[in-house]
């Protein structure tokens, strides 16, 4: 008597076309695919013009795959530019508070604020193209010459140090090493990094494609089942 083969849900084509995101289901577990693109739009909205990753669709999709009885575990592909800095330490934090199984994976590029979004997930890799560029934080528009000014700038690049610290294996000092370096950005400091690169500096855990990144996944998916069953 053959074996049933597990049904295997159809694409969501109106979740890909709206927010960039697809449930999938194989017999090795159920996963969210979530999409973190262009630029990350914050509290005001960028022009129509601008391909943008809206924070709003993303932390309340995150909270939701974290309580789904149904999904097994989060991928994240980023091909980011960066954006708003408080809304990307929010999505960073939702992922790395979570209990599920996360994996990323860094296309094309996770630059400014998408490097700590590539580091929250419980294994982060980046293709051998990719690149991620790290960078002091910046600031737009008007900003008054005071010395409260400037010390709001260092507390903000102080939390976004120590996210990626903690949750990554580069040391503090060799980012901010990065972040100061004069020779490379024309018309700003820091570093671009390729992702070989990224995995030897530690900022990445491995350098890896689509199906390496979903090998993980499935693996980590099958040791929490595991522990869940065992009680652990």
């Amino acid at each position: 008597m053959s074996e049933e083969t597990p049904s295997i849900a159809a694409p969501e084509q109106n979740a890909i076309a709206e927010t960039g995101s697809i449930t999938a289901k194989t017999a090795r577990g159920t996963i969210h695919c979530i999409t973190i693109v262009g630029q990350i739009e914050g509290h005001m909205e960028l022009p129509a013009q601008n391909k943008t990753t809206k924070y709003e669709h993303l932390i309340p999709q995150i909270a939701a795959v974290e309580q789904a009885d149904e999904i097994d575990g989060l991928l994240v592909l980023l091909n980011t530019v960066g954006g708003d800095v408080e809304a990307g330490l929010a999505i960073a934090e939702l992922i790395a508070g979570m209990k599920k199984p996360t994996v990323s994976l860094v296309l094309g590029g996770g630059h400014s604020i998408g490097v700590p979004l590539a580091v929250a997930a419980k294994k982060s890799f980046i293709a051998v193209s990719a690149a991620m560029t790290i960078h002091p934080v910046r600031m737009n528009g008007t900003i008054i010459a005071v010395p409260q000014a400037f010390e709001y700038l260092a507390k903000i690049q102080e939390r976004i140090v120590d996210f990626i610290t903690s949750h990554s294996h580069i040391t503090a000092e060799r980012l901010q090493q990065l972040m100061r370096e004069t020779g490379q950005l024309t018309a700003d400091v820091g570093t671009v990094i390729s992702g070989n690169q990224a995995a030897a500096l530690g900022l990445i855990d491995e350098v890896g494609t689509l199906s390496d990144a979903l090998e993980a996944l499935y693996t980590m998916i099958g040791e929490h089942k595991t522990q869940k069953r065992d009680g652990k």
